[in-house]
């Protein structure tokens, strides 16, 4: 067994494992047939005459998010006219599938329709600049990784049960249609005023047979994965899977109940190489009741991680028990011990 790693160690392995890395087959620079390859322009101030960009809201690993003034609302008195606007980087904006690869998002997304999930309006490409933008609902609130700079100790119960149950109910509901997220994380995720949003499915994919049509030439090309976050198997080149989500959402449950990341930031290949998941222990402001769904989810071997989102949204749901309940089983089980 390895020895642990110092805090120093750790630290300067936090900002690396935040970032999602992007690795480019060697066909990626290929042109692909019959696709006419446009380099695209800067970002104009107005995209597809509708849109003025005001501000840049955040940057991900693949594009950037905006924040809008719709002038056609505008124009008709809506008090109201923002929206967000996503575009991609000019890195990725510069291969001639980079449109498909954010329509799949737009097709993802779109066909999702919850309360916890981000809604998207449209797809568009501005034709002077060939620049492919979606616009979706602005969001105002804190993201889980900012909520958890403020609680380093984690969430009390009631709290971390509230943002749990929305998480894995817009998750459930997502895989129930046959949508996979793909790089879910605590930045992916937004405590907005009215409720919790779970979003950015740019590295989402449909499971097979669903959405058979959708442009897949990008998926092909581009293996994504935000690290710390990422299940096994996917950091060794397998396909995403719903078992992928069920590690990631089960990494961020344990941070929020914890404060911290179950393995020490680490990805999971550096984590099972020292076996980290022999030290894991129930987080002290989870309920008993969660732990065995939580720590199966946690699993590094896909074959071990036997559980859905339902099941883990179902240990969730349940209330801790009472001090009467517990002394009561305790009790019941003397008796017939």
């Amino acid at each position: 067994m390895s020895n642990p790693l110092d805090d120093a160690a750790v630290a300067s392995l936090d900002e690396a494992s935040q970032l999602t890395y992007f690795a480019l087959a060697a066909t990626a620079t290929q042109t692909v047939k019959n696709v006419v390859q446009t380099v695209p322009g800067e970002l104009p101030e107005v995209l597809g005459g509708r849109y003025r960009i005001e501000r840049l809201l955040g940057v991900g690993g693949m594009g950037a998010v905006y924040r809008a003034r719709d002038l056609l609302r505008e124009q008709f008195g809506d008090p109201e006219p923002y929206v967000a606007v996503k575009t991609l980087s000019d890195d990725f904006a510069e291969y001639p599938d980079a449109n498909s690869l954010l329509y799949s998002e737009f097709a993802l997304t779109a066909r999702l329709n919850h309360p916890h999930v981000v809604r998207l309006f449209g797809f568009e490409v501005d034709l002077p600049s060939q620049r492919a933008f979606l616009t979706l609902e602005l969001l105002k609130g804190l993201t889980l990784d900012q909520l958890l700079s403020e609680r380093p100790d984690g969430l009390p119960w009631p709290e971390l049960q509230d943002i749990a149950t929305a998480l894995l109910d817009a998750l459930n509901y997502s895989h129930g249609l046959g949508v996979l997220h793909g790089d879910l994380k605590p930045s992916n995720v937004m405590l907005a005023a009215d409720g919790l949003r779970l979003f950015d499915y740019g590295l989402g994919q449909p499971v097979e047979g669903v959405l058979p049509g959708l442009p897949r030439l990008c998926r092909n090309r581009f293996a994504a994965w935000t690290p710390r976050y990422a299940a096994l198997e996917l950091l060794d080149g397998a396909p995403l899977t719903a078992s992928a989500d069920i590690y990631a959402i089960a990494c961020v449950l344990y941070e929020l109940a914890s404060g911290r990341h179950p393995f020490r930031r680490l990805s999971a290949k550096q984590a099972k190489s020292m076996e980290l998941d022999k030290q894991l222990k129930c987080p002290p402001r989870l309920p008993l009741h969660c732990w065995p769904a939580l720590r199966t989810a946690l699993a590094f071997d896909e074959a071990q991680r036997n559980i859905g989102c339902a099941e883990l949204l179902q240990a969730f749901r349940r209330p801790p028990r009472s001090r009467l309940q517990r002394w009561l089983g305790k009790t019941h089980e003397a008796l017939n011990g």
